[in-house]
C-alpha cells in the first residue's frame, strides 16, 4: 500500500474534514501518501487530484463542509463513468480508496468495487445516521445539537404567543434525526416517515394538551412526513391554536463539528487506513456498541437501518 486516494461524496456532514485529517495523518504514520479527489465521483472521473499532507490538513479538525467539496454525479453510476474513474485511479497510482459519505456512497462505492482492482473502505459521515451496521455516524450528533439550540429558542416564542410550532428537521426518507432532536427538545409530536400518521389525530392531541393546560407545543417533522406547510394550516383551522412553521434547513449540514462528530471521524479514519494497509478491502468502519469494528460494503448495502420505535413512545410519555 504505498498510495491512498480519499473521495467525499453526497450530501457533506460536520466532521468530515476530521475525518480526512485523521486519514492523512494515520496513513503518514504507516508510510502511506494520500491524495483527495475534489467534488466526489466528479474527481475520479476528471482527474481532479490534490495533494493531502499532514500540513495541507492542520487547522481541519473544527471546519464544516469537506475541504476535498462534494457533488452528486449521475454519470459515475454508468459503465463509462467507473470506467474512467477506473483509469484515474491507475494512472495515479492509487492502491486504495477511502470513501467518506453515506447509505448512497457507499451503493455507489460497493457497484465501483466490482469494476476495479483498487481495494475500497468507506468512512460513514451523514447527518441521517442511516447507515446500516453502525450504531452511529459522523456529524449526526453535530446535526442533532444544531436542531437542539435553534428549537429551545423557538420554544421560548411559542411559550411567549400560546403558539405550537412544527419544525422541520432534514429526513427525507428516514427518520433518526427527528426522533432524536424531538426526544431532546421535550416535543410534544414527534413525525417520522416509518410511522404513518392522521392530521386529525395530531390535532387530537394538540386539544387533549390543551385542556390539560399546555397552551403551547412544538411538533419535530422530518422533511419527508410530506407537506409540512399544510400540515400547519390544518392544525390551526381545526384546533383554532395559532401554529407556525419553522425549516430548519440545511443548516443543519454545517457548522463546527461536535467533540462527538471529531472523535468518531478520527477513529474511523484510522479504522479504514488499517483496513486497507491490512490488505482488508470492501469494509466500512463501524461503531457497535461502543467498539469500533467493520462491516462490509455488501451487508451495509442490502440492509436497512431500524429506527428504534421506543424512542417515540418515550418522548409521548415524557411530554405529558
Amino acid at each position: 500500500m504505498r498510495t491512498i486516494g480519499v473521495v467525499t461524496s453526497g450530501g457533506d456532514a460536520p466532521g468530515m474534514n476530521a475525518a480526512i485529517r485523521a486519514i492523512v495523518r494515520v496513513a503518514q504514520a504507516h508510510g502511506i501518501a494520500v491524495i483527495g479527489f475534489e467534488r466526489g465521483w466528479e474527481g475520479l472521473i476528471y482527474d481532479n487530484v490534490m495533494s493531502l499532507t499532514p500540513r495541507s490538513v492542520s487547522g481541519i479538525i473544527q471546519q464544516g463542509g469537506t475541504i476535498l467539496r462534494t457533488s452528486r454525479n449521475k454519470e459515475f453510476m454508468t459503465d463509462e463513468g467507473m470506467q474512467k474513474a477506473s483509469v484515474t485511479l491507475a494512472n495515479n497510482k492509487v492502491d486504495g480508496l477511502i470513501v467518506i459519505g453515506g447509505d448512497g456512497s457507499f451503493r455507489a462505492a460497493h457497484e465501483f468495487s466490482k469494476k476495479t482492482d483498487t481495494r475500497i473502505a468507506g468512512i460513514p459521515a451523514t447527518i441521517d445516521n442511516d447507515v446500516y451496521g453502525t450504531d452511529e455516524t459522523i456529524g449526526f450528533d453535530t446535526a442533532v445539537n444544531t436542531g437542539v439550540t435553534e428549537i429551545d429558542k423557538i420554544r421560548d416564542t411559542a411559550t411567549s404567543l400560546d403558539r405550537v410550532f412544527i419544525v422541520e428537521v432534514m429526513g427525507r426518507t428516514r427518520g433518526f434525526l427527528a426522533a432524536m432532536i424531538g426526544l431532546t427538545v421535550g416535543a410534544e409530536i414527534i413525525l417520522v416517515p416509518e410511522v404513518k400518521f392522521q392530521p386529525e389525530e395530531v390535532c387530537d392531541t394538540i386539544l387533549k394538551n390543551s385542556a390539560a393546560g399546555k397552551k403551547s407545543g412544538i411538533i419535530v417533522a422530518a422533511e419527508g412526513i410530506g407537506d409540512t406547510h399544510a400540515l400547519a394550516k390544518e392544525i390551526q383551522e381545526h384546533t383554532r391554536i395559532e401554529t407556525r412553521l419553522s425549516v430548519l434547513g440545511y443548516a443543519q449540514r454545517g457548522g463546527h463539528p461536535t467533540a462527538r462528530s471529531r472523535f468518531l471521524a478520527s477513529v474511523f479514519g484510522k479504522a479504514a487506513v488499517e483496513f486497507l494497509a491490512d490488505g482488508k478491502e470492501n469494509l466500512i468502519a463501524a461503531l457497535q456498541h461502543g467498539k469500533v469494528t467493520g462491516i462490509s460494503f455488501d451487508e451495509s448495502c442490502c440492509k436497512s437501518k431500524e429506527l428504534d420505535l421506543r424512542l417515540l413512545k418515550l418522548a409521548r410519555e415524557l411530554s405529558k
